[in-house]
């Protein structure tokens, strides 16, 4: 494995850096200036496909009989799909050809884009959902790879990994965009129409374009791999992905579904751990998390998607129930955060690349950023707000976004030497970075939205009194339908921002810290009580 991987840092995308950036891959014909554009067109085709599109929800909801929640649990399927795949990219590359897995991920993109237009069966939408994520991730990993020594000739990841989340960011808000776009013109299946066409792309290209390559001379065996251990996480993401997702709707563990799911869960959680300290070659190693900071960088990922998770509940609460905004207008709304990304990702090409700074220090800007966002919600929301208002505070979480995740993943890349173990960490990462943070997010933040609506509306109530009121030109149907329920809404997502401010202002304080050398290494120590209690006895003598 230690060849294999030597191998790998020497020739996946070309030779070493000194001799010149070539693609193998391509045919001769094609001219060498436009080789690597056409495979980060390649990559961006890939980013904008997937499963269900968030910027249609509404039209959605519309024409089917799905429910947010059933559109949400259908995009976390494909999250889940995207980063349980990450420990089989390594071996896949190294199985088959660049055509092969490039070709094989556009025609599993089309058919799962097919289904998912004309069938209404969640078990069905689900499953392809979760294969169309797994098709996304192999196909961008795959022109990535191939291309990274063209971005940073001596594989510099503290460049890479800025770079590739252009790419990974643009593709996010402006899928969501183009979907609302398509949805508001045309409908929302005209969205899946337009990916089967860039997979139509992507396979002419792939045809006309390359030819097949494998940078193994002597094709990698899958062999060896876990596979039921992969089918065992598979399941165990869908299962908590339903409970998060549905949690709140079902009222968590007084629906018996959701308890009969949480013990399908313990016991797939159980089995899981069972083939981790069991089977020779686990899906993931344990040794994974003795690394130095592998630990306190899952901490930190976890924390910081629980930030965000306000961004994803609070702010779609706020424009899609309160404020009422069409779909293409929030979607609009939301590219400010676009500009936020591309100067968060500068100031980690500068931080990482050039400077070469410390990382706590701007994992703690990060933080700064989001408790500046959370307190401009907070002191902006009202119902007679200009939605520009906010943009700033958009820009602001886009640009805390855009430093966290690639910084965060360049840090792994440093704690894990290991390549295959990377891969392996990437998954956990992506797991909790993609995934599951965000969607216990959701159901944590929707939680404490009802329980907070359902306490204002009872107090507030106490004080709407009658009397002083002309009941016949009164209409206090409409006054509770719309006027009362959208300010105790309003109320509501303050409350919650404002815990969001100081959870993010506990955590930006606690980097800042850590990057004082006094604090850092000057800890004091606090002995146990024993000791304690032994020095006094000593003092008494």
């Amino acid at each position: 494995m230690g060849q294999l991987t030597e191998f790998f840092m020497k020739s996946p995308g070309g030779p070493p850096p000194n001799s010149g950036f070539t693609m193998p891959m391509m045919k001769g014909w094609v001219p060498r200036r436009i080789q690597p554009w056409i495979y980060v067109l390649t990559a961006l085709c890939f980013q904008f496909s997937g499963g269900v599109y968030l910027g249609a929800l509404d039209s959605i909801r519309g024409t089917t009989n799905l429910m947010i929640e059933d559109v949400l649990f259908l995009l976390y399927s494909t999250l889940a799909g995207m980063a349980v795949y990450f420990p089989m990219l390594f071996r896949m590359k190294f199985r088959f050809t660049n055509q092969q897995l490039l070709c094989c991920s556009a025609g599993i993109l089309c058919v799962c884009n097919l289904l998912t237009m004309y069938c209404q069966s969640m078990p069905i939408l689900a499953v392809a959902c979760f294969i169309a994520g797994m098709a996304k991730i192999q196909g961008t990993f795959e022109c990535m790879s191939n291309i990274q020594l063209w971005i940073t000739p001596r594989r510099d990841f503290a460049v890479f990994f800025p770079v590739l989340h252009i790419i990974l960011l643009t593709a996010i808000e402006g899928s969501g965009w183009l979907a609302a776009w398509f949805a508001h013109h045309f409908s929302w299946q005209m969205m899946h129409v337009f990916t089967i066409a860039t997979m139509s792309f992507v396979l002419l290209t792939q045809v006309v374009l390359c030819r097949p390559f494998c940078p193994m001379p002597h094709r990698l065996s899958l062999k060896g791999m876990d596979f039921q251990g992969g089918i065992v996480v598979c399941g165990l993401t869908l299962v908590l992905s339903y409970i998060v997702v549905y949690g709140d709707y079902l009222m968590w563990l007084d629906s018996l579904r959701i308890r009969i799911l949480t013990g399908i869960a313990i016991m797939l959680f159980g089995i899981m751990l069972y083939r981790l300290h069991t089977y020779r070659y686990p899906y993931v190693e344990l040794s994974l998390f003795t690394r130095r900071n592998v630990v306190p960088i899952l901490i930190v990922t976890f924390f910081a998607e629980l930030a965000f998770g306000a961004e994803h509940t609070m702010e779609e609460i706020l424009y899609s129930e309160v404020i009422r905004l069409e779909e293409l207008t929030k979607e609009s709304q939301y590219m400010w955060v676009l500009l936020g990304m591309y100067v968060g990702i500068l100031l980690d090409l500068y931080w990482l690349k050039v400077m070469k700074w410390k990382i706590w220090k701007l994992f703690g800007i990060a933080f700064i950023s989001i408790t500046f966002y959370a307190m401009l919600m907070y002191f902006t929301l009202d119902m007679n707000v200009n939605i520009e208002q906010y943009r700033l505070a958009i820009f602001l979480r886009g640009f805390a976004y855009a430093i966290l995740s690639p910084a965060l993943m360049w840090a792994l890349n440093e704690s894990v030497p290991s390549l295959e173990q990377f891969f392996m960490g990437l998954f956990v990462f992506n797991i909790l970075h993609m995934y599951f943070a965000g969607a216990a997010g959701y159901g944590i933040y929707t939680t404490i939205f009802s329980h907070f609506m359902n306490e204002n509306m009872m107090s507030y109530g106490h004080h709407l009194t009658l009397t002083r009121l002309d009941i016949p030109r009164f209409d206090i149907g409409g006054y509770i339908a719309h006027d009362y329920l959208h300010s105790m809404m309003m109320v509501t997502i303050k409350q919650v921002y404002g815990y969001v401010i100081w959870f993010s202002l506990a955590l930006a304080a606690l980097f800042l810290l850590c990057d004082i050398p006094a604090v850092r290494t000057n800890i004091r120590k606090v002995p146990r009580w024993s000791v304690y209690a032994i020095d006094y006895l000593a003092k008494k003598k």
